[in-house]
């Protein structure tokens, strides 16, 4: 069973703690990484600052982005990452409280892959959790992340 890795973007500790209590599965190798900003999420990504080792910042096979992010918020960042030649390969889950129908379609329209938005109920949330993680690491194939 190959280690899957999932870089989570999120501010909101009580959020971060529900993901991944919702994500547990026994049947994958799941490591989540957290970033709390958009500005420290660009350091992992680019391997700068505190992240400048690759073992302290290995290539994510997928991204679950919130867009209310302190400094360089979520839809700045998702920009960033889909206009980057090495980087846009890497899945963006867009995993936000937001139902506004203009944040979806400008989310499509920078590149998310889905966009998702976090039930208030746990078990929905945990649901859709696993629906997204069965999809991404079962049935989609992703690209090597050595490439």
């Amino acid at each position: 069973m190959s280690t899957q890795h999932i870089l989570l973007i999120e501010d909101s500790d009580e959020d971060v703690t529900a993901t991944v209590r919702g994500m547990r599965r026994e049947d994958l190798d799941i490591v989540l990484n957290r970033c709390k900003t958009g500005d420290q999420a660009l350091d992992y990504l680019y391997q700068r600052g505190r992240y400048a080792e690759a073992i302290m910042a290995p290539r994510p096979h997928l991204i679950l982005l919130d867009l209310n992010l302190p400094g360089t918020d979520g839809r700045s960042l998702l920009a960033v990452i889909k206009d980057d030649e090495d980087l846009r390969s890497i899945p963006v889950i867009v995993l936000t409280t937001s139902n506004n129908p203009q944040d979806i379609a400008a989310c499509y329209r920078r590149g998310a892959n889905s966009y998702q938005i976090k039930p208030v109920d746990y078990a929905r949330f945990k649901q859709s959790l696993q629906t997204m993680i069965s999809y991404w690491f079962q049935t989609a194939t992703l690209p090597d992340t050595a490439d």
